[in-house]
């Protein structure tokens, strides 16, 4: 039988593109060039992987990485980890 995490865990995780000085994060691409490790390309268009993907937040470039990224793919998980801490960038936790 499968145990279910508490409400209390966070479901995902936002990696937002400012550093803790208020700075918006170079390249202006950067969230869409970390997604890449997850996306695929079909018919000559790219599609982000559900567990990592960009958004806008309130004006701000954002990953938004799904909280089984690192059950499932735990380098992946571990490599954006790592992109966020080695560039000061903010991270949130969302809970469900």
């Amino acid at each position: 039988m499968e145990q279910k995490a508490p409400s209390s865990a966070p479901c995902k995780l936002i990696i937002r593109g400012l550093t803790s000085s208020g700075q918006k994060f170079r390249p202006s691409d950067w969230a869409e060039r970390l997604c890449g490790h997850m996306a695929t390309f079909k018919h000559r268009r790219i599609y982000f992987s559900p567990k990592l993907r960009p958004a806008v937040i309130e004006g701000i470039k954002c990953v938004i990485v799904d909280i089984d990224l690192v059950q499932t793919h735990p380098k992946v998980h571990q490599t954006v980890l790592d992109f966020a801490n080695t560039n000061d960038l903010g991270l949130i936790e969302e809970k469900s």
